[in-house]
């Protein structure tokens, strides 16, 4: 090892403090500067320059060696002799003709295959041409979604862009409307989320700072698009962002409750609010409690609704951001909170609740407004309390609140449901008597309950006064009401006489001709729909034109009823064309409506349309309902087609639903007059000898027919804990479905102790397989079904003023406010 022959080098002394500045900063917080003091703080001083310096040059990378410093030098000087090569290269290339030939490594004729193709390109790299470009911008507007991909960062192109000979050319600037106007069109047409790399580069390149003026734009364009999520994203990407997270702003976010409240995501909104809630910069002030308030309202969500009016009046243990410990946020709910709890008890049918918010009002020196006891007499109709109703419509009369059209409409229904027709048309006079101007939702309520109670001339008088008031909802719609409550009510020939009344007043309409094809299939009248449904569906072939306009062609609708109407009446070969005509129209079956109709008409003998049914089911990416496969396995069976059965076992182990032990047995007696015992001996074979998916629907079906049948000869008892030998578990010869069903119709009574007798256990248990199911099985679910029964019985017993004792004294109000959880749990179980 080499001596260093140089000079050493000795380390930099620390930097001493100045201590006439420590002095100067003692007297001036009033402190003597004592040589004890001085040398305490020069101390400190010298330890802190210490530790700030081992900190720089513990980040300081360690001395190169030799080799390093040999190789750094070389790639120096090979850059300097590559960067003058490139400047020679330019500065001959630049020259007319001047063309580079010297070059040893290349033949002449290597040159001018270079020359001949620069000749046919076009971009020569000063100039772009402009008609190429058009016609490329051309055959991507063509189809724009096939090249999507190229757009995610487009820039409209505008005349005079390309008239300067420049190398590039940059886009001009965008104002900032303009810039939000964009932003907010990209991403509509995407739906990226917060996580995705593609939404942070659109936000990162729009141009945008994302003060509270450009969010609150942003925020409000993307709700009225109905791209709350976007809004939401947008939202926490900024404010997540590290140079905005220190700037978010308390009106951004309650924009964004507006936003969610719009589009009913109450969830959403309460997660919002939980964020607020957590900063003391973005605390809900009264502005975001209303917007939460109504949208939890609308939802229904009221248990969330009390625990937010508590919060109201707390304080936040911990939270983010607090500067000031005298800060204090607590707020006191105000009538427009009131209104919502209201609001929110008329969906859940709380008509206590109604009780407990008056009493709240008088509590916190409130009066109830009209909107108030409009909400009030909502919640006392859907609770079925009518005479309430009534009551708060003579508190409001008697407050001197303004009685508008839905208080109107409210108390018609009232009426409607106690079956005092007379008295609703007498309060629709009394509306008109007072001036108030009556909406269309008033007459329509009427004239539906003068249908539902046989008076259809009537209720068409109504509906003249109705055309008056420019109502929303089209006229075919009211008629359309008007029928299915005459259908309601039992009046079928009503329906018929509105239906011929409607034709004289409105053009064609398919949504009538649907409600009377559905009055025509619940009411025995298969020939009517017959004839109605051929002769729309002939219209629609022929293209006829009335005199007040063209004939409404059928939908699935159409269809769908015609199929209910077939079904009923047992028109299977009716029922079979109706269903190929639906499918060549393009119209798939409703799973939710028509499954049953399909299985019915499989057991009846059109098998192969439950099978065309499956296969449309899962040609649109759905999974078929339960039903099917089980009636598919029972046609399978019929057909002594086993292996196609154990391939539809399988394939139904994979659906989400499954059927359980006492289904499958359920199944086997419902088919018993098409399933012998034979049968079901051959498929429990077949099941035995493949390999099945191990899941539960495929093990309750092998228990089921192991129930029925017996066990397999083959096979030795599973579990001789039960009391049954192998002798035992032997079955006679017969048809044991039959017996079940048998043995089910004999009583119950007279055949539990034959069923379960010491001598003959195992036998008598699969002779009455139902029967000793139920007794085994669902003792303990019954009474737990009569607990709670009781349990729902005892909620209308309970009195709503002793929820919460009037107080005299004027304490804090949140020592006698039960939490919300008390709230509802004492509606519930006093």
């Amino acid at each position: 090892m080499e001596a260093s022959t140089g000079p050493l080098s000795l380390p930099n002394p620390p930097p001493q403090p100045n201590l006439e500045n420590i002095k100067r900063k003692l007297l001036k917080q009033g402190v003597q500067p004592t040589p004890k003091i001085l040398h305490n703080l020069r101390k400190k001083e010298l330890q802190k320059s210490n530790r700030r310096l081992a900190k720089q040059s513990s980040k300081l990378p360690p001395p190169l060696i030799d080799a390093q410093k040999e190789a750094i030098l070389e790639e120096s000087h090979f850059q300097m002799i590559k960067s003058e090569y490139k400047k020679f290269t330019k500065s001959i290339g630049n020259e007319e003709n001047g063309k580079l030939v010297g070059k040893p490594w290349e033949r002449l004729e290597r040159l001018q295959l270079r020359e001949l193709a620069s000749e046919n390109m076009v971009y020569d790299g000063e100039k772009l041409n402009q008609e190429h470009l058009r016609e490329l911008s051309d055959v991507i507007e063509s189809d724009r979604d096939k090249f999507s991909w190229l757009l995610d960062n487009d820039v409209e192109v505008e005349e005079g862009w390309f008239q300067n000979d420049g190398r590039s050319w940059t886009a001009p600037k965008r104002s900032e409307t303009e810039a939000i106007k964009i932003l907010i069109n990209r991403l509509s047409a995407t739906e990226l989320t917060v996580k995705d790399w593609k939404f942070s580069r659109i936000m990162r390149y729009c141009g945008l700072q994302f003060t509270e003026g450009q969010m609150l734009k942003i925020v409000e364009g993307l709700g009225k698009k109905g791209q709350w999520k976007h809004a939401l994203s947008v939202v926490e990407w900024v404010y997540n962002s590290k140079e905005h997270r220190h700037f978010k702003s308390r009106f951004v976010y309650t924009k964004l409750l507006m936003v969610l409240g719009r589009a009913g995501k109450p969830r959403e909104a309460l997660q919002v609010f939980n964020w607020m809630r957590g900063d003391a910069h973005i605390y809900p002030d009264m502005a975001a409690y209303h917007s939460l308030a109504v949208t939890l309202g609308q939802a229904g969500f009221l248990k969330e609704l009390l625990n937010v009016i508590e919060s109201m009046k707390e304080k936040p243990k911990r939270i983010r951001n607090m500067r000031r410990k005298n800060w204090n946020p607590e707020l006191q709910p105000d009538i427009v909170i009131f209104n919502a709890v209201l609001n929110a008890c008329v969906s859940t049918c709380q008509w206590k609740g109604v009780s407990w918010v008056f009493q709240q009002l008088r509590k916190n020196g409130l009066r109830p407004n009209g909107a108030s006891y409009g909400l009030a007499m909502e919640v006392m109709l859907k609770s079925g309390k009518y005479n309430l109703v009534h009551e708060f419509f003579g508190k409001m009369r008697r407050n001197g609140e303004a009685l508008k059209a839905l208080t109107y409409k409210v108390l018609v229904r009232a009426f409607w449901e106690e079956g005092k027709v007379n008295d609703a048309v007498q309060a629709v006079r009394d509306m008109e008597r007072r001036g108030v101007t009556g909406t269309a939702s008033v007459y329509y309520e009427l004239a539906r309950c003068l249908c539902f109670h046989g008076r259809w001339q009537d209720a068409v008088l109504e509906i003249e006064k109705l055309k008056n008031l420019h109502p929303t909802r089209a006229l075919v719609v009211t008629f359309t009401g008007m029928i299915m409550s005459s259908m309601d009510g039992g009046h079928i020939h009503d329906c018929v006489s509105l239906y011929k009344h409607s034709k004289t007043v409105l053009a064609p309409d398919i949504g009538l001709i649907n409600a009377m094809l559905k009055v025509y299939g619940r009411n025995d009248m298969f020939l009517k729909a017959k004839e109605l449904f051929e002769e729309t569906t002939r219209n629609d072939l022929s293209f006829e034109i009335s005199e007040r306009g063209s004939f409404p062609k059928p939908d699935e609708y159409t269809f769908g009823a015609m199929l209910e109407a077939s079904a009923s009446a047992l028109q299977w070969e009716y029922f079979e064309s109706v269903y190929k005509e639906m499918t060549l129209s393009g119209y798939r079956i409703d799973q939710r409506k028509h499954s049953v109709l399909i299985v019915e008409a499989s057991r009846a003998g059109k098998w192969h349309l439950l099978e065309h049914a499956f296969d449309s089911i899962l040609e649109a990416g759905e999974v078929p309902p339960i039903s099917f496969f089980t009636e598919m396995i029972c046609q399978a069976t019929i057909h002594h087609n086993y292996e196609r059965a154990v391939n539809i076992v399988n394939a139904m182990a994979m659906a989400p639903s499954q059927v359980s032990f006492q289904d499958w047995i359920d199944l086997f007696e419902i088919n018993e007059d098409r399933i012998d015992q034979a049968c079901l001996n051959e498929l429990q074979e077949k099941l035995v000898s493949h390999d099945l998916v191990k899941e539960a629907t495929v093990l309750n079906l092998s228990k089921a027919l192991e129930f029925i049948c017996g066990p397999m000869m083959s096979k030795a008892p599973k579990d001789s804990s039960d009391g049954m030998n192998g002798n035992d578990l032997n079955i006679q010869e017969g048809n044991l479905v039959n017996t079940v069903h048998d043995s089910v119709g004999e009583g119950r009574d007279s055949d539990k102790a034959s069923c379960f007798s010491n001598n003959s256990r195992a036998d008598d248990v699969r002779a009455c397989p139902t029967r000793f199911l139920e007794q085994f099985d669902y003792n303990d679910i019954e009474s737990e079904h009569m607990e709670h029964e009781e349990g729902q019985s005892d909620v209308d017993e309970f009195d709503f003023e002793l929820i919460i004792p009037i107080r005299e004294d004027n304490d804090r109000q949140d020592s006698s406010t039960p939490s919300a959880y008390e709230i509802l749990e004492s509606w519930k179980k006093k």
